[in-house]
């Protein structure tokens, strides 16, 4: 099957799935397939039951709700790759962005490693993204172990963080207050992501950014998702 083929089959299920489960799919679905990741990018996408949290300004419980019902998602999702796409995916990173209706799936294909990343990777500006998430973190937590970036595509940038969780951090997590924690870094993090700081470092519009980690191996991703060049992209 070609890869257009896969995307929009992908696209499909994607859209099916979520409004089986949420009671009203996203209006648009992207998928791309860009070694070693797959991102598949929702658009307008709010059930009609959040819309009444949404005037309640109650974003955090819209999240922590998605959360609970990805945790069933997930491993369907990876089964579907695996058939349809004929990939492994390792673990799969999602976020939300309530007030623009939109949300990002980032999968890691399992058989790539850092390796494969880094050599991807060079672009004219990395240094200084990077400078910005380490500046980033340290007034979050603490200055990653290490950071990795690559654009999967014209409109999509992944920046890989590493060893990024304090003491006390890691005590939540043992304790029990993993969603706590992510729902309290997602809010946080976010909101110290300038927009206009990176859009002037990499010369183009950023539509949304998207954050999430693994607690478990003290991995975040960032995603920044960029103003198109082509009138038919997203």
């Amino acid at each position: 099957m070609e890869a257009k083929s896969i995307n929009a089959e992908l696209a499909s299920y994607t859209a099916k799935l979520f409004r089986d489960n949420f009671g009203k799919g996203p209006q648009s679905v992207y998928v791309s397939i860009e070694h070693p990741f797959v991102t598949i990018y929702l658009r307008d996408f709010l059930a009609p039951m959040e819309r009444v949290l949404v005037r309640q300004e109650n974003f955090m419980k819209i999240e922590e709700t998605r959360d609970c019902l990805m945790q069933e998602l997930i491993p369907e999702i990876k089964a579907t790759l695996r058939v349809t796409a004929k990939i492994n995916i390792d673990n799969i990173y999602y976020d939300w962005s309530i007030k623009n209706r939109t949300g990002l799936l980032v999968g890691v294909i399992t058989e790539d490693n850092d390796e494969e990343l880094k050599s991807f990777s060079d672009y004219p500006q990395k240094q200084r993204v990077h400078d910005e998430i380490i500046k980033m973190s340290k007034q979050a937590e603490k200055a990653p172990e290490e950071v990795d970036s690559l654009y999967l595509n014209s409109r999509t940038l992944v920046v890989k963080r590493s060893g990024i969780l304090v003491e006390i951090e890691k005590e939540f997590i043992r304790s029990g207050f993993t969603e706590s924690l992510r729902l309290s870094k997602r809010k946080l993090e976010k909101g110290m992501l300038d927009p206009g700081t990176f859009e002037e470092i990499l010369g183009l519009n950023v539509l949304d950014i998207f954050v999430d980690w693994d607690f478990h191996f003290d991995i975040s991703y960032i995603t920044f998702i960029l103003k198109p060049q082509k009138k038919n992209s997203f």
